[in-house]
């Protein structure tokens, strides 16, 4: 059916134009740095860009030749030429006539209707001339890229819109010829040094990976996901430079289809294969190839996730990185496979792939997501910062947050609307939105990213809070902890398909990188598991030296884990440490420790119940929003998209500075910490336990729009303090708080009660003859002069093992103890 539409002039050529692959890593000469790295690295080198590529002459390298006239490759490209078209102008006699090849699509009426779209579109709401403007940012920013609304397009020429998806390798460069036009026209003083590209965008449907069929080949597409893998940039060679090693004549040649033809023979010395090629004169150009994976969220019921590979271009190159959810505007694009490497000849079967226009974050309702209605933010840019930092929200949008921020019951406002559905846990929701908001990260190296455990009873929506989150999270990714490996958690190594070459692919942690990791069932995790996370909740870095490679990951993201008792239920008569069987060195780094119990309550019961049916009556619930959101507007909750931008808005704010009232506050607040204990030898806060104060402070400025850390938000890290962790360090016994049962997981007065009872052991036996001692023997001894537990006794056993003093043998049950 495609081949309909080839040029007659040359039907095998014209036919295989379309059909030849972007030149792979293997086609490039042996010279040219091809590396390849799937994980993101912020400072890969680019293609030295020299004044020649710059100047406009190439043409596109997201598009391929046209159908309009045979390519002619020794000829080069002048500015205005549109790649392959044979056309130097708009005013040039011939287009009147011209037709893109085997359609009805005249190019001099698509020229004209495009232009009348770019003078006289205008916003509905403002009445500003959107093009226009755009076309002004260009003169004034000198980037050469303009963002095309396909939803502007549509409603303005329907037909011209169906012409751009059906024919977008010839519509798309006449709709560049058409915009330097007008923007010469507008400044004919510029001396653009690079020719602007129109990058289309928000086309009418969204296509899902599997449902991509053969009549979607060379059409244009757009795509949802989640970037899984970036190559490193591979440079791509344009235009090659020859010269005659006889004579010294020189020949420049452009890439056509994909191949560069070296000349036979020199045109001034006539001399047979006497061509070089000089690398260092010769033009590259950027190349990425990214692979798209669907979102979890899309994949059906017991189907396995599609990936889709992508190419990107010049400055499309290294906007992304792994982890970031996008939508993708591109071409499809169909290629033969080679059965062999040594061997022409071709499988019947094609690989597909999407040459990219455009990248775009979606889902506004997750923090840090771009609005659908935003038009020239919504591109990734070569030039833009982080995604928190290019949240794209408008002026509008930032005067209605900073009117929610100077309300003064904001923070109570938050909380409310942080998982309605979920009732009471106020705390542990003031935390969890601490952890969203995030403290300022220093240059240092001193992190600002905020990490919480919930742990207690069963059916106490612990899970629910950790799925609520990651549905906010702008890079959040949700994992179990008995479905989760090491290598799955960092990094695993595997084979690059096209290559072979071997790569890495990013895990969990490095993929939700300035986001939030979500780990349900955190106590079934495997030791060697957990052991991965040390570095990364500390340091926030993920090293890796596997197969060769060898690197340092940057896994700056908050770890938010839900863990369940040793024995279901939470018993109060034992330690943290010993309820949840978790290492101390890891609940240390934990920010905050929130123990939610399942304690019976009439009152609360009768409340939980009436809130739980009322979710089940959509309609009653919804009549008690509206009532109240009527009665007092400043104090209805949020919805989660206004959540959402509201928490990105703060991120990207300018971020708080600490006063000198709130240092001080923080500094008598440590101190208070550590006295409280009345006991030198019993730990009760560390130097961990202050950073932690000063990441939540920071956090509650940042809900407030503040630039500066006050009082009241150290007041208010204080009491989250109190409530979670130092409740999770109380001693059952004594009933004081320990900070040893996190760090050691072993209380003070736990130590105290061992070296007693080493002690009497240790004058039990060297009292009498016998050098050799049953553990009951010893048991029924100490029994007798108080009451001590059989685990305290082999504590104190193993005490004095460690000090030399005496040997262990015998049954495990009722061993003997051997003095030495």
């Amino acid at each position: 059916r495609r081949s309909a539409r080839r040029s007659p002039a040359n039907p095998q050529a014209d036919e295989s134009s379309d059909l030849v692959p972007p030149p792979s890593s293997s086609d490039l000469p042996m010279s040219a740095p091809h590396s390849r790295s799937p994980v993101h690295m912020p400072s890969t080198p680019r293609t030295p860009v020299t004044p020649l590529m710059s100047s406009g002459n190439m043409p596109r390298n997201d598009l391929r030749p046209s159908r309009f006239t045979p390519a002619t490759p020794a000829t080069p490209a002048t500015d205005d030429d549109l790649a392959g078209m044979g056309i130097t102008s708009t005013s040039d006699p011939d287009l009147a006539s011209t037709r893109i090849w085997g359609t009805e699509v005249n190019v001099k009426r698509t020229m004209d209707r495009f232009r009348a779209f770019l003078t006289e579109f205008r916003d509905e709401n403002t009445g500003v001339a959107v093009y226009q403007a755009l076309l002004q940012q260009i003169h004034h920013s000198e980037y050469f890229n303009i963002n095309l609304d396909c939803e502007h397009l549509r409603s303005f020429d329907a037909a011209l819109y169906s012409n751009l998806v059906r024919y977008p390798q010839e519509i798309v460069p006449i709709f560049d010829l058409v915009v330097n036009d007008v923007f010469r026209e507008m400044y004919s003083e510029s001396d653009a040094p690079k020719r602007i590209q129109v990058r289309t965008f928000n086309l009418e449907g969204t296509t899902q990976m599997r449902d991509l069929n053969p009549s979607d080949i060379d059409t244009m597409v757009s795509l949802q996901g989640m970037v899984t893998r970036c190559s490193g940039v591979i440079p791509e060679l344009k235009q090659a430079f020859f010269k005659c090693n006889s004579c010294g004549h020189v020949e420049t040649i452009f890439m056509d289809r994909g191949r560069i033809v070296e000349p036979t023979q020199c045109a001034r010395c006539k001399a047979s294969r006497s061509f070089v090629m000089v690398h260092n004169r010769s033009l590259f150009a950027d190349r990425q190839q990214i692979k798209l994976q669907e979102a979890p969220e899309d994949i059906p019921e017991g189907e396995t996730p599609h990936t889709v590979n992508l190419c990107a271009f010049d400055d499309l190159v290294d906007v992304v990185k792994p982890g970031d959810r996008v939508s993708v505007t591109g071409i499809f694009r169909a290629v033969p496979i080679r059965q062999s490497s040594n061997r022409r000849t071709l499988r019947s079967i094609y690989k597909t792939y999407i040459d990219v226009i455009h990248f775009k974050i979606i889902d506004k309702s997750r923090v840090g997501g771009q609005s659908i209605d935003d038009t020239n933010a919504a591109e990734y840019a070569a030039q833009q910062a982080q995604s928190e930092a290019s949240s794209g929200l408008d002026s509008a949008s930032g005067e209605r947050f900073r009117a929610i921020a100077e309300s003064g019951n904001v923070y109570e406002r938050l909380v409310k609307s942080f998982a309605p559905s979920i009732w009471e846990n106020d705390d542990v929701k003031r935390g969890l939105l601490c952890q969203m908001f995030g403290g300022v990260s220093q240059a240092n190296g001193r992190r600002g990213d905020i990490n919480i455990l919930l742990c207690g009873d069963p059916s106490t929506s612990k899970s629910q809070l950790l799925t609520y989150v990651n549905k906010l999270a702008a890079r959040g990714i949700y994992t179990s902890g008995k479905g989760s490996s090491a290598v799955g958690l960092t990094a695993y190594v595997t084979k690059d398909p096209d290559t072979r070459e071997i790569v890495l692919e990013s895990g969990a942690l490095v993929l939700s990188d300035r986001g939030i990791c979500c780990i349900d069932e955190f106590d079934k995790m495997d030791d060697s598991t957990r052991a991965i996370l040390h570095e990364a909740m500390e340091q926030q870095t993920v090293s890796v030296a596997k197969a060769g490679i060898i690197c340092s990951l940057n896994a700056r993201t908050s770890v938010l884990a839900a863990a369940n008792p040793k024995h279901s239920r939470y018993n109060p008569r034992e330690s943290v440490v010993e309820n949840l069987q978790l290492p101390p060195t890891l609940l240390s780094r934990f920010d905050l420790i929130y123990l939610i119990l399942d304690r019976p309550d009439e009152s609360n019961d009768r409340h939980l119940g009436r809130h739980l049916v009322q979710l089940f009556f959509q309609r009653s619930a919804q009549g008690a929003d509206t009532a109240r959101a009527r009665a007092d507007d400043s104090e209805a909750p949020l919805d989660r998209a206004t959540l959402a931008s509201y928490i990105a808005y703060a991120r990207a704010h300018k971020p708080p500075e600490i006063s000198e009232e709130a240092s001080r506050d923080l500094i008598q607040g440590y101190v208070d910490m550590r006295k409280l204990s009345g006991n030198r030898k019993t730990i009760t806060a560390t130097p961990r336990q202050l950073e932690s104060l000063i990441r939540l402070a920071e956090a509650l400025a940042k809900m407030r729009l503040a630039e500066f850390v006050e009082r009241r938000d150290v007041e208010e890290a204080l009491r989250l303090m109190r409530v979670a962790t130092q409740q999770a360090a109380t001693d059952p016994i004594t009933g004081t708080i320990d900070m040893d049962l996190i760090n050691t997981g072993h209380s003070t007065a736990e130590r105290d009660r061992v070296a007693d009872i080493a002690l009497k052991i240790r004058t039990l036996m060297t009292s009498g003859s016998a050098s050799s001692f049953r553990l009951n023997q010893i048991r029924q001894e100490l029994e007798r002069e108080d009451d001590v537990s059989m685990r305290d006794i082999n504590n104190a056993m193993r005490v004095l093992e460690n000090d030399g003093f005496l040997r262990i043998s015998g049954h495990s049950t009722n061993p003997v103890y051997t003095v030495l």
